[in-house]
């Protein structure tokens, strides 16, 4: 080895020295020996990964008005698919509209009318494509997240 320190733990540099002899993986020791070179062996992935991830915080991108009294901030778009928040103002209303492709909500903060539904914060709501959407509002205000076909005017009834 050279100079360089090596960014492996001595006992997992012991375990793939061990590992280029045949070994036992049924003898506790070698099993030992084997999750801990896999379970380090993972956690150097996934801290690569890390740079690979998608992150908005709550301060980061821009609201824009989608319709009167509710805007709208995109997190991402692919393939025709997209994560986007609404935030709705008090007695701000979206109108009735279908849906091209299945739409998920979860509801953020404050209350979502829904039809007949009243959905509070940690709500789930579903509905599928070409299924027509009811009108939504909220009285104090609301944030949803929204997964679904990127809003179109033309969805609107």
């Amino acid at each position: 080895m050279s100079d360089k320190q090596s960014p492996l733990d001595p006992e997992v540099v012991a375990a793939l020295n061990a590992a280029a002899r045949p070994v036992d993986p049924a003898d506790p020791a070698n099993a030992a020996a084997i999750e801990r070179v896999r379970a380090q062996v993972m956690q150097m992935i996934a801290a690569d990964s890390a740079r690979h991830h998608v992150v908005i915080k709550p301060d980061d991108g821009t609201w824009h008005p989608f319709v009167p009294g509710i805007t709208r901030k995109v997190l991402s778009i692919q393939d025709g698919v997209m994560s986007y928040l609404l935030k709705f103002e008090p007695g701000a209303v979206l109108p009735a509209h279908r849906h091209p492709i299945d739409e998920e909500c979860v509801v953020l903060e404050g209350t979502l009318k829904l039809g007949g539904h009243l959905l509070p914060a940690g709500s789930f709501h579903r509905v599928p494509r070409d299924v027509l959407d009811c009108e939504s509002s909220s009285d104090e205000g609301t944030v949803i997240y929204l997964r679904g076909a990127s809003p179109r005017s033309d969805h609107l009834i």
